[in-house]
C-alpha cells in the first residue's frame, strides 16, 4: 500500500502552524497578536467576532505562565495561487478564573492564511469548544 503524500503547499502550512503555536507558547497573547494581518477576524465560541490586529492585540494579553493555549493542525490546504491556505486541528487551553480555579477548555480551529508583502499572515482564527461529553444511556 503506497504511503500517501502531503503536497509540498500543505506542508509548508502545516510547517508554518507549527511555528505560530511554538511562538504562542513561548511568547503568550502578545505572540499571537504579532502573527496577525492588519484587518484579520478573529471568532470564537459565544464571543463578538473581533476586527482587525490591534483589537485582537487589545484582548489577546494573557502570560503564558498563567495560561496556555496550544494547539496542532490536523490538516492544510494551499490555495491555487500559492498566497492563501488554511490549517486546521485541535487546540486545548489551561488557566485560571478569577477565584484560582482551574479552567480548561478544548475544541477545534480552522486558520485562514494569507501573504502580506511576502510574509505569511493570519487572516482569520476561527475556534468551536467540543461538545461535552454524553453520557451512556443505561
Amino acid at each position: 500500500m503506497p504511503t500517501p503524500t502531503i503536497p509540498p503547499g500543505a506542508l509548508e502550512l502545516v510547517k508554518l502552524e507549527g511555528d505560530f503555536a511554538n511562538a504562542v507558547a513561548k511568547g503568550g497573547g502578545k505572540a499571537f497578536a504579532s502573527w496577525f494581518a492588519e484587518d484579520a477576524v478573529t471568532l470564537n465560541n459565544g464571543q463578538p467576532a473581533v476586527l482587525g490586529q490591534r483589537a485582537i492585540a487589545a484582548q489577546a494579553n494573557w502570560d503564558p505562565k498563567t495560561y496556555q493555549l496550544t494547539w496542532y493542525p490536523e490538516g492544510a490546504q494551499m490555495g491555487p495561487s500559492g498566497d492563501t491556505g488554511y490549517t486546521w486541528g485541535h487546540y486545548e487551553t489551561h488557566g485560571q478564573d478569577a477565584k484560582g480555579q482551574t479552567v480548561a477548555s478544548a475544541g477545534r480551529y480552522i486558520t485562514f492564511w494569507k501573504k502580506v508583502n511576502g510574509h505569511w499572515k493570519v487572516a482569520l482564527d476561527a475556534s468551536a469548544n467540543d461538545a461535552p461529553p454524553v453520557a451512556p444511556q443505561p
